[in-house]
């Protein structure tokens, strides 16, 4: 039987559904954390528009509360980037990434760190944190005096598993430099590196697919080779794109029609749909890429989607939140984003 041939707009249209774009979700928090495979935070408000974008009258308390009720945790996981994800993910996400990041870490610094003991990085500063959290400057201060060099600190996390705790990278207060042990935060948790490795070809492509392998491993920050027997032993899907190219999906996920429509939406700065890893859907049009993403100088800008793909930008200054499109927009569809607009000045006052 040959497999099914999916276009551009119908694999743009799964993103949009499976991210929540397409219709705001009734999901619980932690659920729909779940669902989306977590959300980037290096600006901590990030979070808190993707679930306003996401989920039905959403309020920003809604995030913090289950920060601090411990159902939602922010730690650096995924690319070594900081996301907010469910506290029953984060064991597992963590155990399937640890090694291959802490060889990566390893390989890339090496020039720096002749003579360092990670090891005893990650003991010392246990020992610390078993008192209770800390401030990022009072760990880099300890590591110092213990003659440790600073490139210490920036890789101390894969070596010893650590959350922000809040409100430190919350809404409240966005700088998130207060650090406790993850074991002490949510629990120890016994994660073996094969369940992460399979939790995280899930979570991705129940959040993102259906997907090439390489595409899953691109988002993870871990290498094909890794994930390669991962994918092989699990029940998946398989499709193919218009290119012929396999596209690896799980069995019940959505696959809405391409004509399905789209609605207007707004997207925080790193937004995971506008990366690399998403480009075969076309969410984020090649010649607007250099407009989001500078590769010179790296960052990202918030975002806004018309049927389902980057058309402007937008920043919120003045208890306004004001539109910057790529191009002019048709009336409908501008009449839709000023309205959208509106909702979300509303929201950042609220």
């Amino acid at each position: 039987m040959a497999e099914r041939v999916l276009s551009v707009r119908a694999l743009n249209r799964a993103l949009l559904a499976r991210q929540l774009l397409l219709e705001r979700s009734t999901l619980p928090l932690a659920r729909a954390l779940e669902r989306l495979g977590g959300l980037q935070s290096q600006y901590a408000p990030s979070a808190y528009v993707g679930l306003w974008s996401r989920l039905l009258d959403f309020r920003r308390e809604a995030l913090t509360n289950a920060l601090e009720q411990r159902r939602a945790v922010q730690a650096t996981l995924m690319r070594t980037t900081i996301h907010v994800v469910s506290a029953r993910d984060h064991p597992l996400f963590a155990a399937g990434i640890r090694d291959t990041r802490r060889a990566w870490w390893l390989r890339v610094q090496r020039h720096r760190l002749e003579g360092v003991d990670m090891a005893a990085v990650a003991e010392l500063l246990r020992r610390r944190l078993a008192d209770g959290p800390r401030r990022q400057a009072e760990l880099v201060e300890l590591l110092a005096a213990e003659g440790f060099p600073r490139i210490a600190w920036s890789g101390a996390g894969l070596w010893l598993d650590m959350v922000r705790v809040p409100p430190s990278g919350t809404w409240e207060r966005r700088r998130a430099d207060l650090y406790g042990l993850a074991d002490d935060w949510l629990g120890p948790s016994g994660a073996t590196q094969a369940q992460g490795l399979e939790h995280l070809v899930r979570r991705y492509l129940g959040g993102f697919g259906p997907a090439p392998l390489n595409d899953v491993a691109n988002w993870a920050g871990l290498t094909v080779t890794t994930l390669r027997p991962v994918v092989e032993r699990l029940r998946l899907r398989r499709l193919r794109d218009e290119d012929g190219r396999e596209l690896l999906d799980l069995p019940r996920a959505p696959l809405p029609d391409a004509a399905t429509p789209a609605p207007v939406r707004f997207l925080p700065t790193w937004d995971a749909t506008l990366l690399a890893h998403a480009r075969r859907t076309q969410i984020l049009p090649e010649p607007y890429r250099p407009l989001v993403f500078d590769t010179k100088t790296p960052h990202s800008v918030p975002t806004f989607l018309v049927d389902g793909a980057v058309a402007g930008t937008w920043r919120h200054e003045g208890g306004r939140v004001r539109v910057e499109p790529f191009e002019r927009l048709a009336a409908p569809a501008r009449r839709e984003v000023d309205e959208e607009a509106e909702r979300l000045a509303a929201f950042h006052t609220d």
